[in-house]
Formats: C-alpha cells, sequence, structure tokens
C-alpha cells in the first residue's frame, strides 16, 4: 500500500460514503472501489462491509483506520521537516468547518496562506460544527473552525477571530398560518427545532432549564442550516448563531425573536492541537490566523 491509497481509505472511513469519496479524492468511483480492493487483498481482510443502504468498518477496517492516520501524520511531518525554507514550505494541511465558516472566516486567511506558501496542499471538510473538536481529538483534521466551548479541552490552543450572538428565530408564519410574537409564546406548546448536540443545544437546555420550561422538541437535527431551513418551513422555533442566519439565502423567511434572557453569545476561531504547532505547515497557518484576528 502506498501513501495515496492511506488517504483515500482514511477519507472513506470518516464519510463512509464511496461517493463522497470519490468526488472529494477526485477519483473515479472505480478506481476507489479498485483501491479498496487492493488494500483488502494486502490485508487479507475485509474493510467495509456494504448494503443497499449503508457502509461501515470492519474491525480490520477499524484498525486499519488508525494505522492510516498515523501514517499520514509521519507522512505530512516528514515532508515539513524536509521543508526548511519557509518560502518553500511544503507539505499538506488539513482544515475542518462548517459550509458557514468556509465562507464567511477561511476565505481571507486561506487566501494570504495560499499567497505565502503556494506548494502546500489544502484539504477542506465541511459539516456540522458540532464536530469540529471531536475531529481534532480524533486527529482526524490538523486544524479546524469552531465554537470556543465552555472549558476548552487540555492540549488544545484557540484563537478567538469573531463573537456572534446566539439568537431565537422563527418563521414569517407557523405551518397552521400564526405568526409568532415572543411576548405570546408558549414555550410548553411551540415546537422547537433543537441542535442534536454542540454548543448551541447545550446554551439552549440550560435556558429552558433556568426558566423551569419542558420544551416541546419537534426535531432535532444536525447543524445550524438545517435548524435554519426547518424554521423558514413554518416547522417551528430555533436557535443559531446569528453570523450563520446572516449568510443564509433563506435569511428573509426567518424573524429574529427578541427573547429575554439573552443567550451567550458564540466566540468563533481557529483550533487546533498543542502538539500541531511543532509542523511547520500547521503554525504557518496559526501564525497568519493570528494576524488577522488581529
Amino acid at each position: 500500500m502506498d501513501i495515496h491509497e492511506l488517504i483515500v481509505f482514511k477519507h472513506l472511513s470518516g464519510s463512509l460514503h464511496f461517493g463522497r469519496t470519490s468526488q472529494a479524492c477526485n477519483i473515479t468511483p472505480s478506481a476507489l472501489t479498485r483501491t479498496i480492493q487492493r488494500l483488502e487483498g494486502e490485508i487479507g481482510k475485509k474493510l467495509f462491509i456494504r448494503d443497499n443502504r449503508s457502509v461501515s468498518l470492519t474491525q480490520a477496517g477499524e484498525r486499519l483506520r488508525i494505522y492510516a492516520g498515523e501514517a499520514i501524520k509521519q507522512w505530512r511531518q516528514l515532508q515539513s521537516d524536509l521543508s526548511t525554507d519557509e518560502e518553500n514550505l511544503k507539505g499538506e494541511i488539513s482544515l475542518y468547518s462548517s459550509v458557514t465558516a468556509a465562507y464567511s472566516i477561511l476565505p481571507q486567511i486561506l487566501s494570504k496562506y495560499r499567497e505565502n506558501y503556494p506548494q502546500i496542499h489544502i484539504s477542506l471538510q465541511t459539516g456540522d460544527a458540532a464536530n469540529a473538536i471531536t475531529k481534532l481529538q480524533n486527529r482526524e483534521v490538523d486544524v479546524t473552525i469552531a465554537a470556543l466551548p465552555e472549558k476548552l479541552p487540555a492540549k488544545l490552543e484557540f484563537i478567538n477571530i469573531l463573537d456572534t450572538p446566539l439568537i431565537f428565530i422563527a418563521p414569517k408564519h407557523f405551518q397552521d398560518g400564526s405568526k409568532p410574537a415572543p411576548s405570546s409564546i408558549k414555550w410548553e406548546q411551540t415546537p422547537i427545532i433543537m441542535a442534536e448536540r454542540g454548543l448551541g443545544r447545550e446554551r439552549l437546555s440550560s435556558w429552558f432549564k433556568n426558566k423551569r420550561i419542558r420544551p416541546n422538541i419537534y426535531a432535532q437535527v444536525a447543524g445550524n442550516e438545517a435548524i435554519i431551513a426547518m424554521v423558514s418551513l413554518g416547522c417551528g422555533i430555533g436557535v443559531v448563531p446569528r453570523l450563520v442566519l446572516e449568510k443564509s439565502p433563506l435569511m428573509d423567511q426567518i424573524d429574529i425573536l427578541d427573547v429575554s434572557p439573552k443567550l451567550t453569545p458564540f466566540s468563533v476561531g481557529v483550533c487546533t492541537a498543542r502538539k500541531n504547532m511543532r509542523n511547520p505547515v500547521v503554525k504557518a497557518f496559526w501564525d497568519i490566523a493570528a494576524r488577522e484576528a488581529g
């Protein structure tokens, strides 16, 4: 097996979706299948269980996922160590962010990063912001754009880029045609769209607990964009960072509710593991982010 096969396998072990990995790794579906078959042939074990509905890792696949992660990290570290001339810095950096952060926070940082280090390959994954810290702790990526949790896990570093209010949002009209008004909301009866996990869910849950309200949870979804979509359809009330709403194409279908007490704002920034700072590729990105944060 070579490093490129391990990179493809590592992506598939995270996405568990042949189509998405094929697209992300710029490889045809048939070539992806052949790559996995070659790896299975070398190891002598099945790596994935596939059926019509899902893809999952076998026990051997899980062990190879851990090995691949370490091998890729060491390969990138070797590339960085051999690139002692900062002007000719080479290697790869892997980033994870929400879709909103990808086009509201990252562009300015990445523009200067690519200008200064054109030979570094940038790998960007987007997804639910609630997964950002876990991605770092699992060593799946080098850097994430994340909301600062109540307590930053040990051995992680964080640069604050911006603060954004956490706001209650409602549809222009509910599905029954009624229009929401903060003063008349019956919280235990009004449907609530809630995040499956993450800081937004934690702060909303605390808000309900402090007001001794048992919320009527209509749906639990992954990602702030999904909350906005369901609210815009009139399904209920939700909570999202204002930054996400302002970047949403559905903003004109949403009302912001003036609800008290206010929720604690999000501090959004760049996060990495402290040991990643030994990697010149990551350190270069970090320095640019720090300058942009001012």
